[in-house]
Parts: structure tokens; C-alpha cells; sequence
């Protein structure tokens, strides 16, 4: 079937206007996106070889009291380094044959029919995208972005080995509950630890029968709920402030205790949801285009997140 340029054209406009839609949607979809989105922005970056994140691990020696003519240190400091992040690719691609074409020939049939396809490639968006950024970041040979999994359950991240000598800081707390019960204890033995002054989880995660698990061990009257997490659609449930909720990626007999202050999806500003024009290969009947995304989920403080895991069933 011979090109129309106008239908290319029609395509690809529909396409590029419809694709903010498409991210929007794709991030207030799931829990996780709500909490690595809400209330920040995501970070865009113009370029670079690597994604750096800035980490402060250590204090400045020189800050003390003196008196008088005391001499002030002048001592150089350490304890800033940062992580470096390798850039990951995303993609998916919405394809029209030449006989959907002809079965759907004028132009507002065929943007209806684009429009479908759209939405199918959404939803296949937010359940894939949901289930790499709650994984290890190994899937796909490698080729996923980092997900929460990752981040929480140890080994090296963001090129620092936190298993190498003198880099304990860069470790999140991971504590073994034993296939017991969960109990209020144990979540707050998790929440205090992470926590340093008003620097607290800002949210939880686990799995449905964990949240379930919760919901039992409160009072009714203790039921209180974060209206901003509700109003987002996500049933939720407070502890000491943060909402608990729960995601059907998020690990099994696990509680997560996340500081998403500390946790940025970074985005290249070129390339974060960019449709490319619809092309028409020399060798297929069809005509397509991709969605093009090149980012990286980051951590700058591993310390601050927590993993509570083997709670009983």
C-alpha cells in the first residue's frame, strides 16, 4: 500500500499531542509512581556520560566551639563523593497495518484507531515500567532501569560497593523478621532506625496480605488514612505519620520503608516520553512510531530506606 503523507502527518501530530497525556497518566497510575513523583518534580538532566548524584556521608571536623585567640581548623574535608548512574533506554512502539489503515479509512477513523492503540501501549507502559522499578535492576540483561529492589536490598549501586571497606554508610537497613507475625514493634524498630530527627520515612510499601496484616493490628478508632494518597486513588493506612499502602510488584512478606526525598527518577530532557514520527519500513505493510524514554531511578541516601522482609503469612 503507497505512503500518504497526510495520513504520516496526521499521525505523528496526533501522536506528539497525545503523549503528555500518556505520561501523566502513566505516573499517577501506581503507588510507587505517585511516591517517586509527588510533591517533586522529576529531576531532567540536558546530558552527560553518567548520571552524577552528589552524597554527603560525613560531618565537617572544623565545626566546634573556640574561644578567644583559639586557632580554627582549616583541616580539608571529606565525606562528599557522589554516585554515578549509567543512563538506561525505554522504549515501546504503536504500530498501524496498511489493512487497519484501509479498514479505517478518513481521518477521524483513524486517529480513533490511533487513540486505541495509544491507550493499549499506556497500560503495557504502567504495568511494565511499575514492575522494573520495583525489581533489582538486572532484568532485561541488565538493561532496566534501577528499581526499588535495588536500591533496599544492598550490593553495589550508583558505582559505590557498600560491602567495600569504609563505605557502611552507603547500606539501608535490612532486618530479617523470621517468618514471625509482624508486630507494631517490629515496624517501629524499622521506622526509628532510619529515621534521624524529622528526617522519616515518607512512605511504606509490602505486598496486599501485609497491609492486610496491619489493618488488623490496629484500633479502629487508629485508622487514619493520608487524605493526599487517598485523594490519589491508593488505598492507604498511617504509621507514625507515613502512609502504609500496598503494590502488587512490591516483594512478597515484605515491608518497605522508603524516604523518597532521597529517591529522584531522573529524566534527559530530550528524551523522556518522545514519540518519534511514523515511518513505514521498505518491507512491511505498516507504518510506526516509538515512545522513547532515557532516564534512571537514583538514590543519594541508602541509609534512609529500609526493608523488613520474611514477615509470617
Amino acid at each position: 500500500m503507497a505512503g500518504n503523507t497526510d495520513f504520516d502527518a496526521i499521525l505523528s501530530t496526533t501522536l506528539k499531542n497525545y503523549v503528555p497525556k500518556l505520561a501523566d497518566n502513566v505516573f499517577s497510575a501506581r503507588p510507587l509512581f505517585y511516591a517517586l513523583t509527588n510533591g517533586q518534580t522529576i529531576r531532567r538532566v540536558t546530558g552527560g556520560a553518567k548520571i552524577v548524584v552528589p552524597i554527603i556521608y560525613g560531618k565537617n571536623s572544623t565545626a566546634a566551639s573556640y574561644s578567644g585567640a583559639d586557632l580554627i581548623p582549616v583541616t580539608a574535608q571529606e565525606g562528599i563523593t557522589a554516585a554515578e548512574y549509567n543512563w538506561k533506554q525505554y522504549a515501546a512502539t504503536v504500530t498501524i497495518t496498511g489493512i487497519e489503515e484501509a479498514k479505517n479509512n478518513g481521518e477521524a477513523q483513524i486517529i480513533d484507531l490511533l487513540e486505541g492503540k495509544i491507550m493499549q501501549t499506556e497500560q503495557t507502559i504502567i504495568d511494565n515500567m511499575n514492575t522494573m522499578l520495583w525489581g533489582d535492576g538486572t532484568g532485561n540483561g541488565g538493561k532496566d532501569f534501577s528499581g526499588i529492589q535495588q536500591v533496599v536490598s544492598g550490593g553495589a549501586l550508583g558505582g559505590i560497593n557498600q560491602g567495600a571497606a569504609g563505605n557502611a554508610w552507603w547500606a539501608p537497613t535490612q532486618t530479617n523478621h523470621g517468618n514471625a507475625a509482624l508486630t507494631l514493634l517490629s515496624m517501629s524498630s524499622m521506622y526509628n532506625t532510619i529515621s534521624e530527627g524529622n528526617d522519616q520515612p515518607t512512605i511504606i510499601f509490602g505486598d496486599q496480605l501485609r497491609y492486610e496484616k496491619y489493618e488488623a493490628l490496629l484500633q479502629p478508632q487508629l485508622r487514619y488514612t493520608s487524605a493526599a494518597v487517598a485523594d490519589a486513588g491508593f488505598q492507604n493506612l498511617l504509621f507514625k505519620g507515613a502512609p502504609v499502602t500496598f503494590d502488587d510488584e512490591c516483594e512478597a512478606k515484605a515491608f518497605y520503608f522508603l524516604n523518597t526525598k532521597y529517591l529522584r527518577l531522573v529524566a534527559h530532557t530530550d528524551t523522556w516520553f518522545q514519540p518519534t514520527p511514523f515511518v513505514r519500513p521498505t518491507n512491511q505493510d505498516a507504518r510506526y512510531a516509538q515512545i522513547l524514554c532515557y532516564g534512571e531511578l537514583t538514590c543519594s541516601n541508602r541509609a534512609r530506606q529500609g526493608r523488613l522482609h520474611n514477615i509470617a503469612n
